[in-house]
């Protein structure tokens, strides 16, 4: 009797300790994290791809406000794919309020501290400031100014953000791609490159240019875009959207750590811009509307859509000739996609990535060099072991212009991998509570880039 006694007394203090360990395991699941996503107006697909990941310092509940239709209902089912994905799977919780006056709900209510937005580039920047002001942190995909009065309003959230201890970023993905980051590398190895040369108007000594896409696959699905995206006035001309990216990376790879003075340092020598035409087949495919909208109807000539979506700028940043051109078409060939291409100059070697056939459209980086002497090929060996040390299993391989860099798998992560990046990258500014030195005065340097060359196109 005594023992059976005993043995019960054993079970339920077991059980008692069960229950008491696993209702501590779901505290400390459901214990507060020091960072809460706030989602506003989500109309670009970005915005989902944000939260395509899980992050150790964010609250897995998001509070999206945005007006009631098909753009936040697209964001929703990206989020819910990801929750619902065989590898991986998120578990982000949404709580959703949808009206007219969603952003002023959001600043009463602020239930987290980091906007994330990703939309009409319109309002973006109103959005930017706005946040701001109260008090909240901004991680903005870009663009986060379209016109010259966008880049005046940029600037004061910049100094609002400064003043109420909050910081603004924006979503530069471009620099986790990994040939971007080992030409940035390489370009800094006197015994690889050389020095960067001046170049000039004609002969620039920088240049990148972008090739995309309106219709495209997101994760394994035709995008549908909405209908604003085809307004520059919404949306904003190719001069201001993608180039962002590839100023960013003048400025990133030429003067890595090096505050710029957008007043002294860049000088814009000319800017061009072109349309793309899209047909009304075209524009249903990639909407899934059956006619242009009335915002439309001032780029529609003889029922074709003219998006002002191509454009070209030259320009010196602290001596140094750059060039910079984007082209959007409307689908790529079967087997192809988005394409980049950048080259730096040097006094040793030029640094090239190129995507095209011969690459089977995936970026690969190639060293040109003018010296083919045997001193210098051992001296590009032996600097080239310190990538190597940061980036394992990277190798030169030798070819008639110089070497290719060859990269294992493991660094070829994807488009859509790097927002996780960015988005980890911004956390430890957040943890930090300060950016970088150069990152503010650079992403004012970058937006005065891109809508000066607009204005001048214009």
């Amino acid at each position: 009797m005594k023992k059976k006694i005993l043995t019960i007394a054993l079970l339920s203090a077991m059980t008692l300790n069960y229950g008491c360990n696993s209702r501590k395991e779901e505290e400390q699941k459901d214990q507060k994290k020091p960072l809460s996503l706030i989602v506003v107006e989500p109309g670009h697909f970005h915005a989902a791809l944000v939260q395509k990941s899980m992050y150790a310092d964010v609250d897995s509940v998001v509070h999206v406000y945005a007006t009631k239709g098909p753009d936040v209902q697209a964001y929703l089912d990206k989020v819910e794919k990801y929750n619902t994905q065989a590898e991986n799977p998120t578990h982000w919780k949404e709580e959703v309020y949808t009206g007219n006056d969603f952003l002023e709900k959001m600043l009463s209510e602020k239930k987290g501290n980091v906007v994330v937005l990703a939309g009409n580039n319109q309002k973006k920047t109103d959005f930017i400031k706005k946040s701001v002001d109260a008090g909240l942190n901004v991680l903005a995909d870009k663009p986060m100014a379209i016109d010259a009065a966008g880049f005046d309003k940029l600037k004061e959230a910049f100094a609002s953000a400064d003043k109420n201890k909050v910081l603004l970023y924006d979503i530069m993905t471009e620099r986790y791609e990994i040939t971007n980051a080992l030409q940035r590398e390489l370009a800094l190895l006197p015994a690889i490159f050389g020095e960067l040369q001046k170049g000039t108007a004609e002969n620039p000594a920088v240049a990148k240019e972008s090739v995309h896409h309106f219709f495209k696959y997101i994760s394994g699905e035709p995008l549908v875009r909405p209908s604003w995206f085809f307004d520059v006035k919404q949306q904003g001309e190719g001069m201001v959207d993608v180039t962002t990216h590839l100023v960013d990376l003048v400025q990133w790879s030429c003067f890595p750590n090096t505050t710029l003075d957008y007043q002294k340092d860049i000088n814009l020598l000319s800017a061009k811009r072109s349309a793309t035409k899209l047909t009304p087949s075209q524009f249903k495919l990639v909407t899934k509307s059956d006619k242009y909208p009335d915002f439309l109807s001032k780029d529609v000539k003889d029922s074709t859509l003219n998006v002002y979506s191509n454009g070209e700028l030259h320009y010196t940043l602290k001596g140094v000739h750059a060039k910079v051109s984007v082209i959007w078409n409307f689908q790529a060939p079967e087997g192809t996609g988005d394409t980049h291409y950048s080259i730096m100059k040097g006094s040793k070697a030029n640094l090239i990535v190129r995507q095209g056939k011969e690459q089977n459209y995936k970026p690969v980086l190639y060293i040109e060099t003018m010296d083919k002497s045997k001193g210098y090929e051992n001296a590009v060996v032996a600097a080239f072991k310190s990538v190597q040390d940061k980036y394992p299993g990277i190798e030169l391989k030798k070819n008639a212009a110089g070497w290719e860099i060859t990269i294992p798998k493991k660094y070829d992560n994807g488009h859509e991998a790097h927002f996780a990046q960015v988005a980890n990258k911004y956390m430890e500014y957040l943890k930090a509570g300060k950016l970088p030195e150069w990152e503010v005065p650079n992403m004012i340097a970058k937006y005065y880039t891109t809508t000066q060359a607009l204005k001048e196109a214009k």
